[in-house]
């Protein structure tokens, strides 16, 4: 595996730089966005649990780094099928901030009245996003030969998620548009 640096692999190097850059974007977004709707009556949901979230993805890359540097994890023969897996869980992330425009952030935010999102992959999908990171949680890690740290935040974002769909759909409901 080539290096860049002292010993540094060169694929977990580009995953970093790719991680820290999409994530540093969507918390300038998410900030934007989560203003505008509680500026238009939008309410904040599951905030207990939000820290949580923020711990487990923020462990997530450096549990990568230690297995691979550490732990001396290394790509298989299956790194291409696991790259082309999250290169997918990126597109999909895109498509859904796309489709969710000014909804879009990373906490529980809704205003009320409005309905629900049906385009982009949420015409077939319920929650497209959380379906990329189930993905991105799984098949980042694995890319890079990093298994443990694949089956140790798949299981822990597990519960973490279930908490955090039925915290959205609560939300969703309550702010649903009452005019059926």
């Amino acid at each position: 595996m080539s290096t860049a640096g002292a010993g540094f692999p060169l694929p977990l190097a580009a995953f970093l730089v790719y991680y820290v850059i999409e994530r540093s974007a969507e918390l300038v977004i998410s900030a934007r966005h989560s203003r505008a709707m509680l500026a238009r009556g939008g309410r904040e949901s599951g905030q207990a649990h939000f820290p949580w979230l923020v711990v487990l993805h923020t462990l997530f890359p450096l549990a990568i780094v230690a297995e691979v540097l550490w732990l001396h994890a290394r790509p298989g023969p299956l790194a291409p099928a696991w790259c082309a897996a999250w290169l997918g869980a990126q597109l999909l992330r895109g498509a859904s901030m796309l489709a969710l425009g000014g909804r879009w952030n990373t906490r529980v935010i809704v205003v009320p009245g409005e309905a629900p999102i049906r385009r982009g992959p949420y015409r077939w999908l319920r929650h497209p996003n959380y379906l990329a990171v189930v993905t991105e949680l799984l098949s980042a890690p694995l890319m890079l030969g990093a298994w443990r740290t694949a089956i140790v935040f798949s299981l822990a974002n597990a519960p973490a998620l279930w908490v955090r769909i039925r915290c959205e759909e609560r939300a969703l409901a309550e702010a649903a548009p009452r005019n059926a």
